[in-house]
């Protein structure tokens, strides 16, 4: 097989494929014994008609549609690969001469990543913020476990408070009639908490345990319940009890509640630990972000539409997991806010641009510097992955492997190559950074 390679404009390749004439003959053959089982001629019994007689009674270019359909895919495939060309869309036959006894010639258009005019990616000097973790941001997330583990006890006050939890019984009245589901004994309400009606809970602050107290309030116009939508009501309440949160004491208790801590000590280690490593991730999301940002302004690209459309379908399929997550897929949770496919996926088109721009940079620079990543780095990592699953660790990679996981890791691990490059060779030092904050 004979391949001739031309770059044409808009990061398109045309190929010119000529395929020797055995495997024209095999593809024609392939085509009959498929053929042959679907046709009838008279004084044969289906599927026994000898090829001959076929291609005399139907012409032989009965067979060239199914032929062309058999060569062209695997053909062209070798070509790809012996030329070392990713497609990003499905290539386009243009034209092909096909007839038996003689080589085939095949014309194909494949559309390929633009290429990418790299300026200054080095030296940028792209600030970086320091990472600092002081005692009050720890002590913030401590103070919210204790929030979490509160537990709400009677209180000997008789006046209600904003910020407690009041025990009522109420009944709902519609112009002086009791309405359907306006009623509730022994409910719990936090005031302030916003849950009820607008105005109800602050009508609530200074009345008395024991005392029936008459609150009124206007249901919302876009109420659930038509009836009582927009309307004006009437609340007789009474207040049963006054309950206020208890904060547990802050010690080696608390810690073994809210996990598997031996003592208080353990948690603070592990808040500030967990601090530091999101500060650190966010410090570096940020720089990368910014230095992308900074070799944009110096590269020359046209970023295909195709590209842009890829990923954003693959964005779209990103939400709909994470929405799925809470029981609603995607577009039944656009439907109920109003908004379409078409729109979501315009209002995101910026973003996607971005990524693909991005990545772009990315793989260009890791191809101008000369980086990749070994079939070794590739097993060592997917042997750490494996090993941190419950799954069978041999069984686990096989099917990561046939899943295409190892292709998607080694591009991972390219674009780290080039990000940590990227962070050495464009960060400006501050002082007072740290080397474990570097790393």
């Amino acid at each position: 097989m004979k391949v001739e390679m031309e770059k044409l404009e808009g990061n398109q390749i045309r190929l010119d494929i000529e395929v020797e004439k055995e495997k024209v003959d095999d593809a024609l053959e392939k085509a009959y014994r498929k053929v042959v089982r679907e046709v009838k001629i008279p004084g044969f019994r289906k599927g026994k008609v000898p090829r001959k007689v076929l291609e005399a009674r139907l012409g032989e270019e009965v067979l060239y549609q199914d032929a062309i359909e058999i060569l062209v895919p695997p053909v062209l495939g070798e070509a790809l690969q012996e030329k070392e060309i990713e497609p990003i869309d499905q290539p386009t036959l243009e034209d092909i001469h096909f007839q038996k006894g003689e080589p085939a010639k095949l014309q194909v258009l494949v559309e390929v990543e633009p290429e990418v005019g790299l300026g200054k990616y080095t030296g940028l000097e792209v600030e970086k913020q320091e990472v600092s973790i002081e005692q009050k941001d720890v002590d913030e997330v401590l103070e919210q476990y204790r929030e979490q583990q509160a537990a709400l006890v009677s209180s000997d006050r008789e006046e209600v408070r904003d910020g407690d939890f009041v025990v009522i019984d109420f009944e709902g009245f519609l112009d002086g009639e009791p309405f359907e589901g306006g009623k509730g004994e022994d409910y719990t309400l936090g005031i302030g908490t916003k849950t009820f009606i607008p105005g109800f809970e602050e009508q609530l602050v200074g009345a008395k345990v024991g005392e029936e107290k008459e609150i009124q309030v206007t249901f919302p116009e876009d109420y659930q319940e038509e009836s009582l939508a927009g309307k004006e009501v009437t609340f007789k309440v009474q207040v049963k009890e006054i309950k206020e949160r208890e904060l547990p004491p802050l010690d080696d208790e608390l810690a073994q509640t809210v996990g598997e801590y031996e003592n208080l000590e353990e948690l603070k280690k592990e808040i500030e630990e967990n601090m530091r490593q999101r500060a650190v991730n966010e410090t570096q999301a940020r720089f990368e972000n910014e230095v992308l940002e900074a070799i944009a302004q110096d590269v020359k690209v046209d970023i295909p539409e195709k590209l842009v459309e890829q990923r954003m379908d693959d964005m779209f399929k990103e939400a709909d997991a994470n929405i799925q997550q809470k029981g609603i897929k995607l577009e039944d949770y656009l439907k109920m806010t109003g908004v379409s496919k078409e729109d979501w996926m315009e209002e995101n088109r910026p973003y996607a641009e971005k990524q693909v721009r991005n990545r772009l940079i990315i793989d260009a620079i890791a191809e101008k510097e000369g980086f990749n990543v070994s079939d070794e780095e590739i097993e060592d990592k997917m042997d750490e992955i494996v090993g941190e699953s419950e799954h069978d660790p041999a069984q686990f990679k096989t099917i990561l492997k046939a899943q295409g996981y190892d292709k998607m890791l080694e591009k991972d691990m390219l674009r780290e190559k080039v990000l940590n490059f990227l962070w050495e060779k464009n960060k400006k030092q501050t002082e007072g950074e740290k080397e474990e904050d570097r790393e």
